[in-house]
């Protein structure tokens, strides 16, 4: 996510099904396989949000505004009967911020009973429900008046995780805080840096917004410098954390993070340094945590001088972009070695209109995720993004990372080709 990042974009910017169906140290019957959406993205109409009001003011670099989305708002029991369709075990998602505190210090509680019915909805269809408490998007009076750099940023959050808790503790699986806040500085790794007018384009956006406001700032960890933010999502993280277990103790509890397979072409001590900014502040604030989420996309190659180009070996999609589902191996790897943490796989996929490059990635991905359970590392399961195609950010409906297919218009949902691949993958782990 670059810019006002998207995810997959800053990502590129900053085999046959598995023989052994058990992964180290996790009960078949207890590994969570499922797909995963974010609110903002399907629900439609998130109005009092920040990125909603970026997608609408001029300038705006957003291809299109996110509008209706997949109307997941007033579907969302169609899409938790989809994933229980498919034979998936775990649904997750993510409650949204701006509708459950549209103005500071008024809390809706139509919507903590909304959200509480999706977790209810869950339990009764035999899906473990993976919650997300902060998904990017925050409320615009957040970030009007400063958002993560302001002092009382982690307290706020962590008035608003307790509320949470509170309606739908008791039901949730595991919770994550965020959803790779890392992403917002991933910037100096990428080789595909902005250039000044992007940056230019941005900024008359994020003040474009403020004025809206009629604030002086609109603080977006997703946009612009987000390194002094960083040490507010740190706190926030801790925060929002203690005020989920004080709700419910032996409630599992982790963040996400985005981290790239990292591969050192003679460039160790780059890779180091990439290491030391980019996941081990987030390491650390999730020393006491009970998991890691692991969100993969790509393999980065680094080298003496910085990020290299992928090596002209590596397997090519039809449009030429490099095909490395077995990245996620590799990441499984690092963030255990790093942490010690049980790892998670909250998110991999992969954007493909040609579905068939999807139905191929899945088994590969997933032999890449048991062949380091084989290693020994506790591997809780793996969620698939995505489980609609939605909206993507700044790239706006153009990307695929769906298993399932919406109809722009009507909304009609279409189980792809690829869920059956992966259904077809769980049966058989399952047994």
């Amino acid at each position: 996510m670059a810019g006002v990042i998207d995810r997959r974009q800053a990502l590129a910017l900053g085999a046959a099904a598995m023989a052994t169906p058990v992964l180290a140290r996790t009960p078949r019957s207890d590994f969570l396989w499922g797909a995963a959406t974010a609110g903002h993205q399907i629900e439609g109409n998130n109005v009092n949000a920040d990125i909603w009001l970026l997608e609408q003011v001029k300038p705006t670099v957003f291809a299109e505004p996110s509008g209706d989305a997949c109307d997941s708002l007033n579907r969302w029991a169609e899409d938790v009967a989809i994933v229980k369709a498919l034979g998936l075990n775990a649904y997750r998602f993510s409650v949204e911020w701006a509708r459950i505190e549209p103005v500071q210090g008024r809390f809706s509680q139509a919507y903590l009973d909304h959200y509480a019915r999706i977790v209810d909805r869950c339990r009764v269809s035999g899906l473990a429900p993976i919650v997300t408490f902060n998904h990017f998007t925050t409320p615009r009076w957040f970030a009007a008046r400063g958002g993560w750099e302001a002092a009382d940023a982690p307290a706020l959050f962590a008035r608003y995780c307790d509320r949470v808790a509170r309606a739908m503790a008791g039901g949730i699986s595991h919770a994550l805080t965020f959803n790779e806040p890392n992403l917002s500085i991933s910037g100096p790794w990428s080789r595909f840096q902005p250039d000044a007018k992007a940056r230019a384009a941005t900024r008359a956006m994020i003040d474009a917004a403020a004025k809206a406001c009629g604030s002086d700032r609109f603080s977006l960890l997703n946009g612009g410098d987000a390194t002094p933010m960083i040490p507010g999502v740190l706190r926030a993280h801790r925060t929002g954390r203690d005020a989920i277990k004080a709700v419910r103790g032996d409630l599992p509890v982790g963040l996400s993070l985005a981290i790239s397979d990292d591969v050192s072409i003679d460039g160790d001590a780059l890779l180091a340094a990439k290491r030391r900014a980019h996941y081990e502040p987030f390491f650390e604030a999730g020393r006491d945590d009970d998991f890691l989420g692991v969100q993969t996309y790509e393999r980065t190659y680094i080298g003496r001088a910085g990020p290299l180009d992928t090596p002209p070996t590596t397997p090519r999609r039809a449009d030429g972009k490099p095909y490395e589902p077995e990245a996620i191996g590799g990441s499984i790897r690092y963030a255990h070695k790093a942490t010690g943490k049980p790892i998670l796989v909250t998110e991999n996929g992969i954007d493909a209109s040609d579905d068939a490059e999807r139905a191929r990635f899945i088994p590969a991905a997933i032999a890449a995720v048991q062949a380091a359970g084989r290693d020994g590392i506790p591997i809780l399961g793996y969620i698939h993004w995505s489980l609609l195609d939605n909206f993507e950010w700044l790239s706006g409906y153009k990307p695929r990372y769906g298993l399932v297919a919406v109809d722009r218009t009507t909304f009609k949902r279409t189980v792809k080709p690829s869920a059956r691949v992966y259904a077809a993958l769980v049966r058989k782990h399952m047994r």
